[in-house]
């Protein structure tokens, strides 16, 4: 196998080393810089709030996305490296395609993330979702035979094992507008999550959106609450 190429990768370390913590990994969706998070104040607005937040962004290209690869690039390139040098709680971030990456990670490693959040996430296609929503919904839904390459239905039908019984693996967060075009797939996760776990805006698939649903997702303060301190 021909090794993955080394993932660009743009790191904010945490305002105080002494603390509780965590290591961030935001992932970019299709067409969203590493840099972007910066530029759109999502790592001030963390940090100003949790400033033991390290935030690592990682340029995760489609191609990744697509063949899986993110996940053994992420911890072998990102994640390993970060948790040796220090141990953190682990979480991650992921708007729009990155969404999906992070579940990747999470189903492939369920005992070393401790929270995802999910901004606008890109889940499934719209035939998946109205599969899904004939079935009544994902607790009915049935994924049936999955074949190797079919990373929506997998995905699926592990956030259908994982939600009911979520101890023992990361916690999640939904965040969308109301106008994504998106919004039919992350209704279908929403109505498996707790009220508190999801939050709403006005707005569409969009950095304006996004920014007004991360300073409410940090409002909730969702980084209080670990108990996992996580090491390579």
């Amino acid at each position: 196998m021909t090794a993955s190429p080394p993932m660009e990768v743009v790191r904010h370390p945490a305002r105080e080393a002494a603390g509780d913590r965590v290591l961030l990994v935001a992932l970019p969706g299709v067409g969203i810089e590493p840099k972007d998070f910066a530029e759109h104040d999502f790592v001030q607005a963390v940090q100003a709030r949790r400033p033991t937040v390290e935030v690592v962004a990682p340029a995760a290209d489609l191609a990744r996305y697509l063949d899986r690869t993110v996940v053994e690039d992420l911890d072998q390139q990102v994640i390993l490296p970060a948790l040796a040098e220090r141990p953190a709680r682990l979480w991650f971030l992921g708007i729009s395609l990155g969404g999906m990456g992070a579940l990747l990670y999470a189903q492939a490693h369920p005992q070393k993330v401790e929270g995802v959040i999910l901004l606008a996430p890109f889940l499934c296609t719209p035939g998946m979702t109205a599969e899904v929503g004939r079935a009544g919904g994902l607790a009915r839904w049935e994924p049936g035979e999955v074949a190797v390459a079919d990373t929506e239905r997998m995905l699926l039908g592990w956030l259908k094992d994982h939600l009911p019984a979520p101890q023992g693996g990361p916690e999640l967060y939904l965040a969308y507008g109301r106008d994504d075009r998106f919004a039919p797939g992350h209704a279908i996760l929403g109505a498996c999550l707790p009220v508190g776990r999801i939050f709403l805006a006005e707005g569409g698939h969009d950095w304006k959106t996004w920014e007004t649903l991360w300073r409410q997702i940090l409002d909730a303060d969702p980084f209080a609450a670990g108990v996992r301190e996580l090491g390579p």
